[in-house]
């Protein structure tokens, strides 16, 4: 099994970008429409402070689960016992990942609800430029909570294939083959996953930018940090790199 096994790819990590928070500095009219809006971006990018953290917290146990998995490709078949102890810690793991997942996506949600509020909005504004960047705006980030549920979606399948690798390791009769199909559907699982992944941190690239734009045309006064924009666009290409990076060194396994 050691030997076999060392030829499985498996795992990729979920990196995903947030939405940028600007400082409101004026509007044109104290209790505007254009205030009222900026009042709920913002507040949408505040409660997404959660969804950072859960983020933070599920790469981890990423991590230790890789480790896990690792110590398991590493054992030969009469080891079996260390076996099926890194297995049940991995699946424990697994159980720790998904109840994370679950709290990012109520953090999302809880976004989406504070979102969803400047749409009749917008359509108040009296300055046609500022109205039509706010309705580019809006739908790309309706997009991007549509990427997101998609992404959940998809994780939690992969999820779901991966507690049943290990409960598959924990039967000392298991055949190779079976092995090998069912790290095949996880790969393939992860491999939408990232997918999408790449979709969602593009979306909100994309609508950093347009909130700012929409902030010019409104008249919205804010402050921005010089690097904001750079930031994101780096970190974004970084994660992709990263990305491709932990798929080259799976495939070397």
């Amino acid at each position: 099994m050691k030997e076999e096994q060392r030829a499985m790819p498996f795992k990729k990590t979920l990196l995903l970008l947030t939405i940028s928070l600007v400082t409101f500095l004026t509007a044109c009219n104290s209790g505007s429409t254009e205030e009222k809006i900026h009042g709920h971006l913002e507040e949408a990018v505040t409660i997404e402070a959660d969804f950072e953290k859960h983020q933070n917290e599920i790469t981890d146990l990423e991590k230790k689960e890789q480790e896990l998995y690792s110590e398991i490709i590493d054992l030969s078949s009469e080891e079996f016992d260390e076996i099926k102890q890194a297995s049940q810690e991995a699946t424990e793991i697994i159980d720790e990942r998904t109840d994370k997942i679950e709290l990012e996506k109520e953090s999302i949600e809880a976004s989406q609800d504070e979102f969803e509020k400047t749409d009749q909005l917008i359509d108040k504004l009296e300055d046609e430029k500022a109205q039509d960047k706010g309705k580019e705006m809006y739908d790309v980030m309706m997009e991007r909570y549509k990427s997101y549920d998609n992404l959940y979606e998809a994780y939690t399948k992969s999820l779901k294939l991966e507690k049943e690798l290990y409960t598959m390791l924990q039967k000392e009769d298991v055949e190779q083959e079976d092995l090998t199909n069912h790290i095949s559907k996880i790969n393939d699982s992860y491999e939408k996953v990232l997918e999408i992944n790449k979709k969602f941190n593009k979306e909100t690239i994309k609508y950093n930018e347009l909130k700012k734009e929409f902030y010019d045309a409104a008249d919205i006064k804010v402050e921005y940090e010089d690097t904001e924009q750079n930031e994101d666009k780096s970190d974004g290409d970084k994660r992709e790199e990263d990305e491709e990076e932990a798929s080259t060194s799976s495939e070397d396994k």
